[in-house]
């Protein structure tokens, strides 16, 4: 039976890597620690580790600047890591921040991150212990205005469990990331799109007896040069105007890197049972008042299982009229009659 090693990184595969999906408040940065160990923007001589929650930087196309990271190890022996920078994306569903996974080559700012020599290899860190990595940023010449996001990645290098998956067994490692923002200057376009709606809904067998059930699908996509938090208001209309739905403008709480397309669900549990409806997905951002995008769908709402089982009932119907029909036919056709002047 074979083993091979999976890395799991935070948000990328288990949805968890700094927090999660979310804003970027400097209060945050215990989410860069697993509670065994933590990955931090290295503090100012006598400043808390958590002074600092990500890395943000910014710099011209060309330009080069220095940095340090820390990793700080929590517990009671010491512990070794591979220390890498890699690219920012979100994941489809949902949206989640997450980082690269080491096996993936980064192709932008994490491909601008270089690491001092002494990572290049292995990092060892004491327990209870620090180790503080210095690297540069150098920025492309051909850099493109706007945010570019990634991070730097301590992945430890035991295997802290298997996992079964057909007849490979796959050895799980832990790692945790630092987010790094860094800005190139230059003309800015904040730009983000609603796209996709659709709905999916079920009904119940006999209608008005239950809710009918259905979500509102769609995606959101950044295609400005920013990142931006969006802001998203569902509606729905039926015949004649008449309001079936409407959740106000509220925070989605995830950052849509640029470039990055995340699809999401919203819930509706008391859908419209019978009518001709019309969706309306609306999305903006706080920061940027002017951006704003609309789109939706329409469908009808119809009680479609319990329609099949009229159409079902009314066919079973017509068939037994039909058969009825035809033996009533065939039982009051007339006997022949002789004829009595042939007969010798």
């Amino acid at each position: 039976m074979r083993t091979r090693t999976r890395t799991l990184l935070y948000g990328l595969l288990l949805g968890l890597l700094l927090g999660g999906a979310g804003l970027l408040p400097a209060t945050a940065a215990s989410a860069a620690d697993n509670g065994t160990w933590g990955v931090f923007p290295t503090p100012a001589a006598g400043a808390a580790m958590t002074d600092r929650a990500y890395f943000f930087h910014q710099g011209a196309a060309g330009s080069t600047l220095n940095d340090s990271v820390t990793i700080v190890n929590s517990s009671d022996k010491e512990l070794t890591f591979q220390v890498f920078a890699t690219d920012a994306v979100n994941t489809p569903a949902g949206g989640a921040f997450a980082l690269l996974p080491v096996e993936t080559k980064p192709k932008d700012l994490g491909a601008w991150v270089g690491l001092a020599p002494e990572a290049a290899s292995t990092v060892t860190v004491p327990a209870k212990g620090r180790k503080d990595i210095p690297f540069t940023v150098r920025v492309p010449a051909d850099a493109t205005p706007g945010d570019h996001v990634g991070g730097i990645v301590a992945l430890g290098t035991a295997v802290e469990g298997v996992q079964q998956e057909g007849k490979v067994q796959v050895g799980v490692k832990r790692s945790v990331g630092a987010r790094l923002y860094f800005r190139v200057p230059g003309p800015i376009t904040a730009g983000l799109s609603v796209e996709d709606v659709r709905v999916s809904r079920s009904a119940p067998l006999l209608p008005w007896v239950k809710n009918a059930r259905a979500t509102v699908s769609y995606a959101l996509v950044n295609r400005g040069n920013v990142v931006v938090e969006p802001r998203v208001a569902v509606s729905a209309e039926g015949l004649f105007g008449r309001e079936l739905l409407d959740r106000p403008a509220r925070e989605l709480k995830l950052s849509l890197l640029p470039g990055q397309r995340i699809e999401l669900t919203e819930p509706w549990p008391d859908a419209p049972q019978s009518d001709w409806v019309t969706v309306k997905v609306t999305a903006g951002a706080t920061a940027h008042p002017d951006l704003v995008s609309v789109s939706g769908t329409d469908f009808v709402a119809v009680p479609w299982p319990a329609v099949e089982l009229l159409l079902v009932l009314a066919g079973a119907g017509a068939t037994v009229w039909v058969l009825r029909r035809r033996r009533r036919t065939a039982g009051e056709q007339p006997h022949p009659v002789p004829d009595l002047a042939r007969t010798p």
